[in-house]
């Protein structure tokens, strides 16, 4: 009895603490994360309050309290009002403190109130789940106890360190802080790796801001979201619908004309036309303005990559001092800089009529390709092509 019901060798408490700590994640990022949080997916009764029940037990987290946290979060980015940015806070402080600033934001009452609609209110919640956190762990605590003995002790603590490390800290930290871009989301949002499966696919944080309401993270065909491997395992099950995913551009070669749908499309998937931008007309740009650039200048223009392939939501001072300085010995690059900040603020006129921004659209692209950058060229002319799907899916 000494080593409880369970009496495995040694690897086995090892599998049974990652297998313990896997759902765990798995529930953070398919029920919390994009079920109640976001609503990109439906889950089955089933499926929903085993992962509720599951959380209260290896995290003591409450719906309610993480789905507020979370979507002020998204609400006010990189902002004094966001819970836990890296950029307001410091990354050291979300490494050490994020499980703490977690729990100082899902104690205000306002948050939980404006951010925490549409969560679970029924009597499992009110009367076991809310409230009673410290039940929900001392009863897994006392499980792992009586199935694994003292061993029990480490597995459930593991288990409690878990999350505040990797979702609280790392994703949270790091993800707002280092990492790649695929997309000019505005804030700075980072994917860690493009191999989701340690946090879920949570990993692929800057794809996740980019379409917060997609219920799938990776984007590129070489990235992997595990939990998005799981969802599509439940709906093949029926215990889940996937309600949204990221939009798909469709370029279509043969069409010549910028039309209402040229529009809509570009408004629809403005994240990927610049990501296109950055890749297509910005890197080759650089690549070739520092191959005829002296040894001085290749150096200035290699240090501003990342500035201008990252974009301005994670532009510092030091940035756009380093950025001007590398226009100003480039007038091509300074020329395909000017055409992005345009092509982004025509989306970013809110209250334009849409024959204002068909016009707007048709300008940028005719004098695009009155510029004598081949790149910026083909890129106006690739633009044209850009229509909706016979049933392309919402903007996520």
């Amino acid at each position: 009895m000494l080593n409880g019901l369970l009496d495995m060798p040694w690897w086995g408490y090892v599998v049974v603490a990652l297998v313990f700590t896997h759902i765990t994640i798995a529930a953070v990022t398919i029920f919390l994360h994009r079920h109640q949080a976001h609503r990109a997916l439906e889950l089955h009764p089933i499926v929903s309050h085993f992962f509720r029940f599951w959380l209260w037990l290896s995290t003591g987290m409450v719906t309610k309290e993480w789905t507020a946290v979370h979507r002020k979060h998204h609400a006010r980015c990189e902002t004094e009002e966001d819970p836990h940015s890296p950029q307001i806070f410091g990354l050291r402080k979300l490494l050490l403190e994020g499980a703490e600033l977690y729990r100082k934001e899902s104690a205000n009452p306002e948050t939980l109130e404006k951010y925490g609609r549409g969560t679970p209110d029924d009597w499992l919640e009110r009367h076991v789940y809310t409230g009673r956190s410290k039940l929900g762990i001392g009863v897994m605590l006392a499980t792992n106890l009586v199935l694994f003995g003292p061993i029990g002790l480490t597995i459930w603590a593991v288990q409690m360190l878990w999350i505040p490390i990797f979702a609280a800290g790392i994703v949270n930290g790091i993800g707002h802080f280092w990492g790649y871009r695929n997309y000019e989301s505005p804030d700075a949002s980072t994917n860690i790796s493009p191999w989701g499966i340690i946090i879920g696919g949570e990993e692929l944080h800057n794809n996740h801001h980019a379409f917060p309401s997609s219920a799938k993270l990776s984007s590129k065909p070489w990235e992997f979201d595990i939990g998005w491997l799981y969802i599509r395992t439940f709906e093949i099950l029926g215990l889940a619908k996937v309600k949204k995913v990221a939009p798909e551009p469709v370029i279509n070669l043969a069409k010549h004309a910028v039309d209402m749908e040229t529009v809509k499309a570009i408004l629809v998937n403005r994240l990927h036309v610049l990501s296109h931008y950055a890749k297509d007309v910005v890197v080759p740009v650089l690549r070739e303005e520092a191959h005829k650039a002296d040894e001085g200048c290749r150096s200035l223009l290699k240090r501003a990559k990342t500035t201008l392939v990252r974009g301005d939501a994670v532009m510092r001072e030091a940035d756009k001092t380093q950025l001007q300085a590398a226009m100003s010995r480039s007038q091509t690059l300074a020329t395909v800089y000017e055409y992005k900040t345009r092509l982004q603020d025509l989306w970013q006129r809110t209250h334009t009529s849409q024959d204002s921004l068909l016009h707007a659209l048709q300008e940028w692209c005719k004098q695009a390709e009155e510029t004598r950058i081949k790149v910026l060229q083909d890129f106006a002319r690739s633009l044209r092509g850009y229509t909706l799907p016979l049933q392309h899916p919402a903007a996520a």
